[in-house]
């Protein structure tokens, strides 16, 4: 007896689903009349009609959710942009734009999408999110045929300006089932249009959210069997005290969101829960990756296509604790697992801010977009935990958000782990006390290549607008055919550089398998105040002259390069020479640096005065020929202002000197690099390469062990296999 109470007690701590479907604590899903089931068949519709004969009643009941194909029309999320305007800044057309006639024909969700550049009275416009476009045809304020039977109606409005427009057209009933007679089912609505082969599948999303409000009512947990559940929306977990909603098992337990929209789970305020073994998929996968990403268009800036068609795994807005674990997501349109809200300084009495979420054993594969996210500064202590991420076409993580830690991952094929991207629409007021950024990266390997978009190129991790104190240590690169790990000064107006960066004990193998070579670094740093200690870079057997091992580019301050070992890469250490561009002329000593192309002088604002004395040299040609010198900088209107005029237009180039950049590049290994130094940037005083060990090793066409061009300080360095231990002649790195 006391063997099997034992066996009891073990089974029930090693496998809780024992207990989920009948202790007291816990509702079944089922209870609240979830199907779980894939049962689909096919019906006739009658226009006006809620009555609806389907081929075989199979195992729908009264009261169930269904999703009915083809039978009625109908159009959503209608928006428009306007341009230069980013992101969330839509604007409501109101009767300026109509939409009639979609028939299904061109599919069962189409979104249109019109852009109209500015200066022009026509649009051209897509029906598959960017891949094609129609050529433009002028606006004529009469209907005006798209596909699938749609007709727009662009009515009076400024349509010079500039405009983006997007509309969904659907033909999806989602109703219930209020009635069965034979293979008769009456339905809560009607359907709008008659067709004979309509799909009708069950919709479970109505009997979760059921079960979900009820447990939170009743202060329960929510236990979901094996199954496969179709979902037309999402579920609301809305200011749980303390829930937890639990699968059978993360390989039978499916949440399907593919004829659905929305997140499978949305999490708002709140203190505690936590989701556990599910499996969760959507309509839109690594193959479409463009289809998701930055759409090309001219009358607005930053529409994406996962705005559009839309489907995530699970949403956060300011729960306070949250354990995502076990649960795997796939073919996702937009973010898998995304978490925002309010920060500590800025939440409102009786709402809730994230302190703490844990995403551990779970996994994004085969999606158009991001893995993780954290969308903004007021998120904090995220871990990302032991996860696997293939086959994404976005970031593997973007986080903006504040004590994250991403550590034991498993990444091949996705994008960067993106860290700050801290423009004025995702930071708030806290930002200059708390900062945000705050970053761990460790014990992870990464694989083959990065993919954005799904595209092939981009870096592994990056630093990069207001992320601080950084630590990417331990990592696997593995066959590495990208580039590894860049801390980027560069920001824009009104953002913040990337700083305080440590890079250390990770492992670059910049082999290329079974690819097209590409060029590619694996450490890149023009942020302030980095460490580069104790890596190991290299390529396995011949020198590959596209793969580079450190590049350091000014005017990035406070630089340590330390104890690295580059083996076989093209280029092993190289210094760079800090280019920015002129946006806007004030007067002949005033300018604003410009937001597009290179962008190395950083617009510092909390410490202006570091600018006072900086050389700027003009290039023509891309050679210096012409200095001056910055006497101030405004962190207001980000003006700069030179101690002399000098002739200047906006696009015009320039290097960036910072008189004393404090870099020290010492007690480096460097063998068998076709170029192993390039000292190539303008330097400093305080810039000091010294004790470094250079060995020509089995580099056969490598003439020269140290490039210099600018001004450092050589000290001890050890050179071996060269005929020459320097040389000031010039050399294109």
């Amino acid at each position: 007896m006391k063997s099997a109470v034992l066996l009891n007690i073990v089974l029930l701590a090693v496998w809780p689903g024992l207990a989920q479907t009948g202790a007291a604590d816990w509702l079944n899903v089922r209870d609240c009349g979830a199907s779980g089931s894939k049962f689909e068949t096919t019906a006739a519709t009658t226009a006006g009609s809620n009555q609806i004969t389907v081929a075989n009643a199979g195992n729908f009941k009264v009261g169930q959710g269904i999703m009915v194909s083809k039978c009625n029309i109908r159009y959503t999320r209608l928006n428009m942009w306007g341009t230069g305007e980013r992101y969330y800044n839509t604007k409501k057309p109101g009767s300026s734009v109509e939409m009639r006639g979609y028939d299904g024909s061109a599919g069962s969700w189409v979104v249109y999408v019109l852009d109209i550049a500015p200066g022009q009275r026509a649009f051209r416009w897509t029906d598959d999110l960017g891949r094609n476009w129609h050529p433009a045809v002028a606006i004529t304020h009469d209907w005006q045929a798209l596909s699938g039977g749609v007709e727009v109606r662009l009515n009076e409005r400024d349509w010079e300006s500039g405009y983006v427009i997007s509309f969904g057209a659907r033909d999806q009933l989602v109703t219930t089932i209020e009635k069965i007679a034979g293979n008769v089912l009456t339905l809560k609505d009607a359907a709008n249009r008659s067709v004979q082969d309509a799909v009708v599948r069950h919709n479970d999303g109505v009997a979760l959210q059921a079960a979900i409000d009820r447990a939170l009512k009743e202060k329960r947990n929510v236990y979901v069997p094996a199954g496969h559940y179709r979902m037309a929306r999402g579920v609301s977990v809305k200011n749980a005290a303390a829930i937890t909603i639990e699968g059978a098992s993360a390989v039978d337990t499916v949440l399907d969101i593919s004829d659905g929209e929305g997140s499978c789970f949305s999490l708002s305020d709140g203190t505690e829960v936590t989701l556990r073994n599910f499996r969760m998929t959507g309509f839109m996968g690594f193959d479409e990756a463009d289809r998701a990403d930055e759409l090309s268009t001219k009358g607005a800036t930053a529409v994406w296509g996962l705005w559009l068609k839309t489907c995530y795994a699970v949403g956060i807005d300011g729960t306070e604790r949250v354990l995502v674990e076990n649960c795997h997501a796939s073919r996702m349109s937009s973010e898998c697992f995304v978490s925002g809200g309010p920060s500590r300084g800025t939440v409102k009495p009786g709402r809730h801010h994230s302190q703490a979420i844990t995403y551990l054993r779970c996994s994004a594969t085969d999606c158009a977009r991001n893995a993780f996210n954290d969308v903004n500064c007021g998120t904090e202590n995220t871990s990302v935990l032991h996860c696997r991420i293939v086959n994404v076409g976005g970031n593997t993580w973007e986080g903006a958000s504040r004590f994250v830690k991403f550590i034991g991952n498993y990444v091949r094929n996705a994008g960067p782990v993106g860290i700050g991207n801290l423009g004025p629409a995702n930071r708030d007021k806290t930002y200059p006390d708390l900062g945000a950024g705050q970053h761990i990266v460790a014990d992870n390997v990464f694989e083959g290549k990065v993919s954005y978009g799904g595209r092939a190129g981009g870096n592994a991790v990056c630093t990069s607008r207001g992320a601080t104190q950084v630590i990417v240590r331990n990592n696997l690169f593995i066959n590495f055919n990208s580039s590894g790990v860049t801390a980027s000064g560069e920001a824009i107006s009104r953002e913040y550089p990337a700083a305080n960066t440590t890079i250390t004990g990770n492992i670059f193998d910049m082999t290329c398998v079974g690819q097209k070579p590409l060029r590619r670094t694996a450490i890149n740093v023009s942020a302030n105040d980095t460490i580069i200690a104790d890596n190991q870079i290299y390529v396995r057997g011949q020198c590959d002259p596209l793969a580079s091992g450190i590049r350091l580019r000014e005017p990035a301050l406070n630089l340590i390069v330390h104890d690295n070992l580059i083996r076989n890469c093209g280029f092993g250490v190289v210094t760079e020479r800090g280019r920015a561009q002129i946006g806007e002329v004030v007067d002949a000593r005033t300018f604003l640096r410009a937001d597009r192309g290179p962008m190395n002088l950083p617009l510092e604002r909390s410490s202006p005065w570091q600018y006072r004395g900086w050389g700027i040299a003009w290039l023509v040609e891309n050679k210096p020929a012409a200095t001056s010198v910055i006497e101030s900088f405004d962190p207001e209107t980000l003006q700069f202002k030179l101690r002399e005029p000098h002739e200047m237009k906006a696009g015009d180039r320039f290097d960036v000197i910072a008189p004393s950049l404090n870099w020290n590049i010492h007690d480096n290994t460097i063998t068998g690099c076709q170029q192993p130094v390039m000292l190539t940037s303008h330097g400093s005083d305080t810039s000091f390469f010294r004790n470094n060990l250079i060995e020509r090793g089995g580099a056969t066409n490598a003439t020269q062990a140290i490039v210099v061009t600018g001004r450092f300080k050589l000290d001890g360095n050890h050179i071996a296999g060269f005929d020459g231990k320097s040389t000031d002649a010039p050399h294109k790195p």
